[in-house]
C-alpha cells in the first residue's frame, strides 16, 4: 500500500476519490506524463472488505453493467425456441439465468479464481445453440410464428418450446463435463500451447458475425427506433464518455458538495436502452406507433406481450429440471464443445486482466485450472436449471474495474447475491420482456460489432504484414461465412447414410465460429512460420507471470475460510493440479488473510460517500 496523498484534481475515471490507494501491478510501458500521478491507484484492492452498504451500491452497478449480455441471450433464444410471442415463459427463462448466473458468480469468487470477476451468460455458446435448432426436426412449426395461433396455455405449445430446450439442456450438461475435465485437470496450458492469435482471432469475431441476422430482424421491425438506440449507446460510450456530472455529495469533512461522475462511462448501454425504451413508451401510450399488426413499427409498441407484468408471479424460484428431464443428442453435444472451447480461451485472457485491474498478481497455474473448472460446472448447473446457455466471464465487468478503481471481491460477491435476488422476483424478467424487439435490435448492432472487434484485435500480436498470416485470417474468417450460409440453404447435401453422423456435421458446419476457428487452428499450426511470426511469443509475453506483486499470491489465490492452511504439506500435492502447491508452509504467517470473505476494513481508506454517488443512480 502507498501512503495518503492529497487529490489534486480529476482524473479520467468515473470517480473522484480522495485517500489510500493500492498500486497497480508494473506493467512495465512509460506513463504519459500528462496523466495524473495516482491514475494508476485502487481505492480498494482485491482482498479488501468495503462498508457493507458500498458494496451492495457497486455491486448493483456491476449487475446493471453486465445485464445487457444476460438478458440479450435468452432473447435470442426464444426466436429458436419459438417463444417469440409468449411473454411469461420468455420472463422466466430471464429470471433462471439472472439466479443461475448470481450462483456460479459466488462460485466463482469463492472457490474459483478469486478474482473479482462476474458470471454470466456466454454468446460462444449461443452459435452452437442456434446452429443446433434451426435443424429441420426442430425447426419451429408454423403456427408457433402467428400470434393469434398461439395458446401459450396449451400442451401442444408448452411441448413444442419445452422438447427443444430439454435437447439443449442435454447437450450443454454433457459438453460442460469437458470443461469441468479440462480445468481441474490441468489441461488448459496444454490447449494453450497450440492456440495462438490466429485461431482466436476468427473464431471470436465469427461469434459476432454470425448473429447478423438477429440484429438484422429485431432492427428492421422498426428502424427509426433501433437507429435511435444505436445513437444514443454510441453517443453516451464514444462522444460523452469523458464528460462528467455534478451530483450532490456529503460527508463528514466537507459537509454537502458536489462531486463529479463519468456516468456516461460507466451505463452507456443502460441509459441508450432505458431511453429508447420511455420513448417507445410515450409513443404507445398516445397511439403513435400502429395499432395493427400488419402495419410497419407495430412491433415497437411496448403493450404487445399483453398483461405480462400481472401475470408474473412476485416470487419465483428456479430449480433443476424445471423444463423436464434432459435428453441428449451427439449433434449437440459435438456443437456445444466448439463453443465450450471458445469460452476457456476467452476466460484465460479475462483472469490475467482482471488481476492487472484489481491489484492481484498475475494468477498462477492452480488457480486458472480452479477458475476454468468451476466455470465448467457453472455451465452444468446452467443446463440444469434450463438457461439454454452456459457461463463465463464477462469481459465488461472486468473493464468496469479500471473505471471505479475499487477491485474488491466483495464487491462481486454482492453482485452475485443480487442477481440470486433478482432472478427469485418475478416481476423483475417480466420488466425486461417488454422491451421492445427494435430497442433490443438498436443494442445488438452495437454489442455484436464489438464482439466482432474483440476478435479482430487478437491480431495485435501477429505479424500481419506477413502473407502466411494474411492467408489465414482471410480465408478462416471467409469460410465461416461462406460454408454454414451454403449448409443452411441446402441442409439436405449432408448425407451419409448414418443418421447421428449426419446432425453433428449439421451442426458442426452451420456454426460459423467452428469452421473459422477450425481452419485457423489447422493452418496456423502446419503452415511454417517462426513463433514471433504467429504471435505466439507476444501473445505469451502479454499473459506471462511477473514478479511485480503487490499481494501475496496465497493471500489473493489460496483457497477460503482457512482451507489450505489444513492440507497436508506432503509432496504429493504439487501433482494436484487445482490445489495451492505448499499451502500450509506458504500461509503460516498469513491464515487470517487467506479468508478473504471475512470482513475486514483497512484503516486510511477513502470516505465512501464519492464512490456511492457514481452507483446510487
Amino acid at each position: 500500500m502507498t501512503q495518503e496523498k492529497e487529490r489534486n484534481g480529476l482524473d479520467n475515471y468515473a470517480f473522484a476519490l480522495e485517500g489510500r490507494f493500492c498500486d497497480l501491478p508494473d506493467t512495465g510501458e512509460q506513463l504519459n506524463s500528462s496523466l495524473d500521478e495516482d491514475s494508476n491507484k485502487l481505492a480498494y484492492c482485491v482482498t479488501d472488505v468495503p462498508p457493507w452498504y458500498l458494496c451492495i451500491l457497486l455491486g448493483i452497478q456491476h449487475c446493471l453493467t453486465a445485464f445487457g449480455g444476460i438478458i440479450a441471450i435468452p432473447l435470442i433464444l426464444s426466436q429458436g425456441l419459438c417463444l417469440q410471442h409468449d411473454g411469461l415463459t420468455q420472463s422466466h427463462l430471464i429470471s433462471t439465468i439472472f439466479f443461475v448466473s448470481g450462483i456460479c458468480t459466488l462460485l466463482q469468487v469463492t472457490f474459483g479464481i478469486r478474482l473479482p470477476i462476474l458470471q454470466g451468460g456466454t454468446f460462444t455458446l449461443l452459435a452452437p445453440s442456434m446452429a443446433m435448432l434451426s435443424m429441420p426436426e426442430w425447426t419451429c412449426p408454423a403456427w408457433t410464428q402467428n400470434a393469434t395461433l398461439v395458446n401459450t396455455s396449451s400442451t401442444d405449445f408448452t411441448e413444442v418450446w419445452q422438447s427443444r430446450m430439454r435437447a439443449l439442456q442435454g447437450s450443454i450438461m454433457v459438453g460442460s463435463l469437458f470443461q469441468v475435465f479440462v480445468g481441474f485437470s490441468g489441461l488448459i496450458g496444454l490447449f494453450m500451447r497450440f492456440i495462438g492469435p490466429l485461431t482466436i482471432a476468427p473464431t471470436i469475431s465469427l461469434i459476432g458475425l454470425s448473429l447478423f441476422d438477429s440484429a438484422g430482424s429485431s432492427a428492421g421491425n422498426h428502424w427509426g427506433i433501433s437507429v435511435m438506440t444505436t445513437a444514443l449507446i454510441i453517443l453516451f460510450s464514444q462522444y460523452l464518455r469523458h464528460i462528467s456530472m455534478p451530483f450532490p455529495t456529503y460527508n463528514k469533512d466537507k459537509k454537502l458538495h458536489t462531486s463529479r461522475v463519468y456516468v456516461f462511462q460507466i451505463l452507456p448501454v443502460l441509459l441508450g436502452i432505458t431511453l429508447s425504451w420511455l420513448i417507445c413508451f410515450i409513443l404507445t401510450i398516445y397511439n403513435v406507433l400502429p395499432t395493427e399488426p400488419d402495419q410497419y413499427g407495430y412491433l415497437a409498441r411496448t403493450d404487445l406481450k399483453g398483461d405480462v407484468m400481472g401475470q408474473a408471479p412476485w416470487f419465483t424460484f428456479p430449480y433443476p429440471g424445471q423444463w423436464g428431464l434432459p435428453t441428449v443428442s451427439l449433434a449437440g453435444v459435438v456443437g456445444i464443445l466448439a463453443g465450450v472451447i471458445s469460452s476457456m480461451i476467452e476466460s484465460v485472457g479475462d483472469y490475467h486482466a482482471c488481476a492487472r485491474l484489481s491489484g492481484a498478481p498475475p494468477p498462477p497455474k492452480h488457480a486458472i485450472n480452479r477458475g476454468i473448472g468451476i466455470e465448467g460446472l457453472g455451465c452444468l448447473l446452467a443446463g440444469a436449471w434450463g438457461t439454454g446457455n452456459g457461463t463465463t466471464s464477462y469481459s465488461e465487468n472486468v473493464g468496469a474495474l479500471g473505471i471505479t478503481k475499487v477491485g474488491s471481491r466483495m464487491v462481486i460477491v454482492a453482485s452475485g447475491v443480487l442477481m440470486v435476488v433478482m432472478g427469485v422476483l418475478g416481476k423483475v424478467g417480466a420488466i425486461f420482456t417488454t422491451i421492445p424487439s427494435p430497442v433490443i435490435g438498436g443494442m445488438f448492432m452495437v454489442m455484436f460489432g464489438v464482439i466482432c472487434a474483440a476478435g479482430v484485435s487478437n491480431l495485435q500480436y501477429a505479424d500481419m504484414n506477413s502473407s502466411r498470416n494474411i492467408f489465414i485470417f482471410g480465408f478462416s474468417m471467409f469460410s465461416g461465412l461462406v460454408i454454414p450460409n451454403w449448409i443452411l440453404k441446402n441442409p439436405d447435401a449432408i448425407a451419409t447414410g448414418v443418421v447421428e453422423l449426419d446432425q453433428m456435421l449439421q451442426v458442426l458446419l452451420t456454426t460459423s465460429m467452428f469452421v473459422g476457428g477450425f481452419f485457423g487452428f489447422i493452418f496456423d499450426n502446419t503452415i511454417p512460420g517462426s513463433k514471433h511470426e504467429r504471435g505466439i511469443l507476444a501473445w505469451n509475453k502479454a499473459h506471462e507471470d511477473d514478479t511485480s506483486n503487490t499481494l501475496e499470491s496465497g493471500e489473493v489465490y489460496n483457497l477460503p475460510f482457512g482451507i489450505s492452511s489444513y492440507l497436508p504439506s506432503s509432496s504429493w500435492l504439487q501433482y494436484i493440479p487445482f490445489c495451492p502447491p505448499g499451502a500450509s508452509t506458504s500461509l503460516d504467517g498469513c491464515v487470517a488473510q487467506a479468508n478473504s470473505l471475512e470482513p475486514k476494513q483497512p484503516l486510511g481508506h477513502p470516505e465512501p460517500a464519492q464512490i456511492i454517488v457514481g452507483v446510487g443512480l
